[in-house]
Parts: C-alpha cells; structure tokens; sequence
C-alpha cells in the first residue's frame, strides 16, 4: 500500500550566485528535466565526489542532486539546536522549503513530490549535513564561534533531502504538494 502525504511550498529559490551565496527568494520557478532553471544545482550530469565513492573523482555521473529541499520545522530545530534565533533556506542553497511534511528529511528515498502545475520530483535521499553548509551560517552570526562544526549535529536528519526533476512545469510559494512514498520493500539476502 503507497500512503500519501499532503504540504505546501513556502519558498522558491535559486541559487545563481557561486557556491558561497545564499540563494535568492524568486515567485515562481522555472523547473526543466535540468533542475531549477538559472541554478547551480542544474544539469544533467555533474562530476562525481565524495558522496559517489563508487566513481573516480571528478568523473561525469548522472545529476540526482538537481534540486535541495528543506522544511520550515526542521530549519526551527537547526536554528534551536544551535541557540540561533533563525536558520534560512536561502543560506544552505536549498532550491524549495516545504513545510507541513512531518520529519521532511526522513522520506524515503524513491519519494515523489507531485506539484500543481506539472512538476514531479523524485528524491534521491537525505542531503547529508556538512562543515561547508555550516560555514554559511556563520556570516550571519559573527559572534558565534564553531557554527560550522556545530552545524553537523544539529542539523543531523534535518537538513532536508536531494533529487531530480521527473517532470518540469512551475513551482511557486503557496503551492501544495502532494507527497507520495514509495511501495515499502524489506530485503534480506538470501
């Protein structure tokens, strides 16, 4: 049995800006079979690094981290956990925020996310929390030494998920999406 699940979009954003920028709030978003349209995240293909460990770095694999999403709970508990008064999308590069989906980062992956106007994406899985996602915080509070390293912990399976786009269309804040979980599968070698 496949369970659905029901939220809503809160921000759109796109990271055009090299790597170190926040990303910015747009009102709607272009989105292609490349990912958000304008997005550094957008491609095909990317080149391969530590989270394809299978590959040679630096070799071409297919893109299944076109796009980033987080929710607006658990940016709260980042935030908490950190004693900030605030953790935004924009400052982890995240492409959506979502809110109204329970424990965001733990959907499975194979999750598809069903928006209004066409789009369908696939998650491919939790977008591990690290030092250098940690580091765009810290712009913002100057006077809080070690966010970088704290960031790892506190955003442990909070940090929101990666995928790509099965289908394009447009994707805007107030948007609902319709969540549905792949068919639950328990594997055991023979």
């Amino acid at each position: 049995m496949r369970t659905h699940l029901t939220g809503h979009t809160v921000r759109v954003l796109i990271g055009s800006e090299p790597k170190n920028h926040p990303a910015r709030e747009v009102p709607e978003g272009k989105v292609s079979l490349e990912g958000f349209v304008g997005d550094r995240h957008a491609g095909l293909t990317r080149t391969s690094d530590v989270r394809t460990p299978w590959c040679p770095k630096g070799a071409l694999v297919r893109n299944t981290r076109q796009v980033s999403l987080v929710s607006t709970e658990e940016l709260a508990l980042i935030a908490a956990a950190l004693e900030v008064p605030r953790v935004e999308a924009a400052w982890l590069g995240a492409n959506l925020e979502l809110a109204g989906v329970p424990r965001l980062t733990h959907l499975p992956p194979g999750t598809r996310l069903f928006f209004p106007e066409e789009v369908i994406l696939t998650m491919e899985g939790e977008n591990t929390p690290c030092r250098k996602a940690g580091r765009a915080l810290q712009p913002w509070y100057p006077d809080r030494e070690g966010l970088a390293s704290r960031f790892v912990k506190a955003a442990h399976q909070r940090r929101g998920l990666v995928g790509w786009v099965d289908r394009p269309g447009v994707i805007r804040p107030g948007d609902p999406v319709r969540i549905l979980l792949p068919p639950a599968v328990t594997y055991s070698l023979p």
